[in-house]
């Protein structure tokens, strides 16, 4: 278990060094000015994926719990967008408009994460089955 939740860490950090290095990159390149910080964005979707797989992997050694995982995990998804909004509220919505570009520099992080924590709790869901 210790294992498996330092490769998370280890996939995790990979991923927010490296897209977030690639995305800032292309942002100040095209001399885009974001109404968000791009870098809380990122650590706000590396510590919310860390922590769902994290506990993910706890709970899934819990036969009671393990039952329900999938489930919760459609709660958590919810739990992560409804606290994202919430944190961001001011940067998101309190612009009339996000231009396209910063829509698409909210969405790359979300995706990236996501896909990433979807494929380690399908993992996580498949080894008790």
């Amino acid at each position: 278990m210790i294992k498996s939740i330092l490769v998370f860490t280890a996939v995790f950090l990979f991923l927010f060094f490296v897209s977030y290095s690639l995305h800032e990159f292309f942002i100040k390149n095209q001399d885009i000015i974001l109404p968000f910080s791009l870098k809380k964005v990122y650590i706000f979707h590396l510590v919310f994926s860390l922590l769902i797989c994290t506990n993910f992997q706890i709970f899934s050694t819990v036969d009671k719990i393990f039952e329900q995982l999938g489930f919760i995990y459609l709660g958590t998804i919810l739990l992560k967008l409804m606290l994202f909004s919430l944190i961001f509220y001011t940067s998101i919505f309190a612009t009339e408009t996000l231009e396209f570009t910063a829509r698409l520099s909210l969405f790359i992080p979300m995706i990236v994460f996501l896909l990433t924590e979807a494929i380690f709790i399908a993992k996580i869901l498949k080894k008790k089955q």
